[in-house]
């Protein structure tokens, strides 16, 4: 009954949505070049399906390969940072500094620096935005890890790894899940961010600069709800891998 309802209740959610969106549209009178319509996407993603597809998969691939790397990049200084106080007082103040920095201004930069190479200046950008919640949580879990824990193992002769596998970890798992969702999100961010500004460049933000080019409204509004349907689609894996191995935190 869980897994209807988690079908169900999302499903109608965007009917309605999609519902309050036309008749929106409808009640002001606005024309297609002003506000698109639900009902004007389908003639522009069935024009344009073959680069939907092209691009699509390009954005797809590159935002996922992305992402993996930026969870790696966010575990490694995570775990630096939790176990380490000194590193975690020096990092933190450049990591906090760099994050507060528009990712729209360090774009252009990445994009000079590795002009003409398309996929490697997208996957960059895709990290710089998304390992920072990840590296928090793993941080923030791990130097809160109760030391009344680790003296239990360490007087029954438990090493540091087992200390991390049997107590750190599993305390940690909800908050990394946690970030990992939001990470999930910002990783799509940096994609388009890229693919936009980067010229002759492929991808749905490629299509959708297109678009605006052009003054294709319904094209642009197609290309958002591509965006965020390939975002549901990866958060609801992160869903299904934290119902896996965190799924004892999660309250019913």
């Amino acid at each position: 009954m869980n897994r209807i309802n988690n079908f169900i209740i999302p499903l109608f959610s965007l009917i309605i949505f999609c519902f309050l969106w036309e008749f929106l549209v409808w009640y002001n009178n606005w024309p297609n070049y002003k506000m698109a319509s639900p009902s004007d996407l389908w003639p522009a993603f069935w024009k344009f399906k073959h680069l939907f597809l092209i691009y699509g998969w390009e954005t797809f691939w590159r935002t996922v390969v992305g992402l993996i790397l930026s969870v790696l990049v966010g575990l490694s200084l995570g775990i630096l940072m939790g176990f380490s106080k000194t590193i975690r007082i020096g990092l933190y103040p450049i990591l906090v500094g760099f994050n507060a920095i528009p990712k729209a201004t360090v774009v252009p930069v990445i994009a000079l620096i590795f002009v003409g190479m398309h996929n490697m200046n997208t996957i960059i950008i895709v990290i710089l935005i998304s390992f920072f919640p990840i590296c928090v949580s793993i941080s923030i879990g791990l130097s809160t890890l109760e030391r009344e824990y680790e003296d239990i193992l360490l007087s029954l002769g438990a090493n540091k790894f087992e200390i991390f596998y049997k107590i750190a970890l599993p305390k940690t798992l909800p908050e990394f899940f946690g970030a990992l969702k939001v990470s999930t999100t910002l990783a799509f961010i940096g994609t388009n961010l890229m693919e936009i500004i980067e010229p002759h460049g492929k991808g749905l933000g490629h299509l959708f600069d297109s678009g605006k080019i052009s003054a294709d409204y319904p094209l642009m509004f197609a290309v958002l709800i591509t965006l965020a349907v390939m975002g549901i689609f990866l958060y609801y894996i992160v869903v299904y891998l934290e119902n896996i191995f965190a799924g004892w935190a999660i309250r019913k």
